[in-house]
């Protein structure tokens, strides 16, 4: 094979693809992250609630859970070795009527089958000793759940890979992606810089590696191959769903943070704080066809939605608290009604391709697997290698 410009390209510059990389140099590998926006994880990895999840919704087995397990435990160690602020406040999911009970034990059941043994179930009184402000007949306390400083997780990563002797590269587009006869890759980029000018503007990199980890993008990064994939394999399509999230105006009463018992894979409209301990509620569902993060709030009626649902668990929420906060789209890849896809991490035993890895919806609780996605991500890659070389 021919010599690469660069040995693996890592496109898509969100906390996934910051962990992967950062995996992936740690290992010895030439790496270079490709993002098309001026900063990294300015869209789902920005646009998010910052919590470290527990593990607890998840199906056995699924990626989901155990990436969720595991990588919650080392984004706990990451943040304290690397001076990321991270707040282990534990969370309650509460119950508010007859009908939640039943689902609220199958929460249980799941969190102690996925490993999390430190959930505990509470009455409403043990519930109130912990937040009085809460209203519910009863309650899950999951104690290892927390919030995390998401642009300061970021950071760290970025140092991890320049530190490894990698580069993340800012304002660059993947506009192309084809399979060279001598078995590279060829990514034709352009500067998304306004400053750029033609010269310099287009760019074509051969590599040995491709990581696709574009998010909302990924479905059609994942096409510019179209040609190269086996004729079996298609991409899975992307089905983007905002969710609206409104800020407390008062200061909040809550330590922990509050999640109603969820419906279906929507998991309510929920309280968490961030790292400062500023209250934020949502988000919503809302299914979209086109990337726009713009908060709507026709006649405040999200609005009253909101108050509606938060007063189902917590009915002293004053009037007019709440005021629009921001938006995040999550890139889902099943559509309206279906059931909850897990994460798709599709490397060549899936779809034939030497040296590519795509991943596919890395929704919640991607945040929470980001290092361990990184990890699953180059352990795959490097035995696909050795494959290759034995």
């Amino acid at each position: 094979m021919a010599t690469a410009d660069i040995e693996t390209i890592v496109v898509g510059g969100g906390v996934i693809g910051l962990a992967v990389a950062r995996s992936l140099s740690m290992r010895g590998m030439e790496v270079m992250v490709l993002e098309r926006h001026d900063r990294v994880g300015s869209e789902t990895s920005s646009r998010n609630s910052e919590v470290i999840h527990a593990g607890l919704y998840y199906s056995k087995d699924s990626l989901r859970a155990r990436l969720c397990v595991a990588g919650k435990k080392m984004l706990y160690r990451f943040a304290e070795e690397n001076g990321v602020d991270v707040n282990r406040c534990g969370k309650l999911v509460v119950a508010t009527s007859q009908d939640d009970l039943a689902a609220l034990d199958n929460i249980a059941q799941r969190a102690h089958v996925n490993g999390v043994t430190d959930v505990t179930k509470l009455d409403a009184a043990a519930a109130n000793s912990i937040e009085p402000e809460i209203t519910c007949i009863a309650a899950l306390h999951s104690p290892s759940t927390g919030v995390i400083d998401t642009h300061g997780l970021m950071t760290a990563l970025d140092g991890h890979i320049t530190t490894n002797g990698g580069s993340v590269v800012l304002s660059t587009n993947v506009t192309g992606i084809s399979l060279r006869p001598d078995g590279l890759y060829a990514l034709v980029t352009r500067s998304t810089d306004s400053e750029a000018d033609d010269v310099t503007a287009n760019t074509t990199i051969t590599v040995k590696n491709i990581i696709l980890a574009a998010g909302l993008e990924a479905t059609r990064v994942g096409k510019m191959l179209k040609s190269a994939w086996p004729s079996d394999y298609s991409c899975p399509k992307t089905h983007p769903a905002i969710g609206h999230y409104f800020t407390l105006s008062a200061p909040a009463p809550f330590k922990k943070l509050i999640y109603p018992v969820p419906s279906g894979a929507w998991l309510g409209i929920h309280l968490t704080l961030d790292i400062a301990g500023q209250a934020k509620f949502g988000p919503d569902l809302q299914w979209i066809d086109t990337i726009d993060y713009g908060f709507i709030d026709k006649d405040g009626e999200r609005c009253s939605l909101f108050e509606k649902e938060i007063r189902r668990y917590w009915p002293n929420l004053p009037d007019s608290a709440l005021q629009p906060g921001y938006t995040g789209i999550r890139p889902k890849i099943y559509a309206q009604g279906e059931k909850a896809a897990d994460f798709a991490i599709h490397g060549p035993a899936i779809h034939g391709l030497d040296n590519v890895i795509a991943l596919y919806g890395i929704e919640s609780p991607g945040l929470t697997s980001s290092l361990a996605i990184g990890d699953y991500v180059a352990d795959m890659l490097l035995a696909a290698t050795a494959d290759e070389t034995g």
